[in-house]
C-alpha cells in the first residue's frame, strides 16, 4: 500500500493479551494478522474478505502484510529441506 509507510500500520495492528491470546489483531475486531495472512495464502481476495468482514479496509489487509513483512525481518529460517539442483 502506497500509504503504509514506516509505522502507519501500528494503527491498525494492536496487540492485547486479553485479546485473542496476546496474537497481533486488526484494531477493533478479534481478527488476527495470522487468520488475515492465512486467507490471502489460500487465494481469497481482498474484496472479497472485505465483503465478508465489511468493518474491515484494504487499509487493514495492507498492514497485515506489513505487519508480517517487518516481523519476518528479524526471524531466522532454517530450511526443513534443501532444494538441491
Amino acid at each position: 500500500c502506497k500509504t503504509m509507510k514506516n509505522d502507519h500500520w501500528r494503527d491498525r495492528i494492536v496487540i492485547n493479551p486479553k485479546v485473542m491470546m496476546g496474537k497481533p489483531v486488526i484494531r477493533g475486531t478479534r481478527l488476527t494478522v495470522q487468520f488475515i495472512l492465512g486467507l490471502l495464502a489460500h487465494g481469497t481476495t481482498i474484496n472479497e474478505i472485505i465483503e465478508e468482514y465489511p468493518s474491515l479496509t484494504k487499509e487493514d489487509i495492507f498492514a497485515c502484510l506489513f505487519f508480517a513483512s517487518k516481523a519476518l525481518e528479524t526471524t531466522e529460517f532454517i530450511p526443513i529441506q534443501l532444494e538441491v539442483g
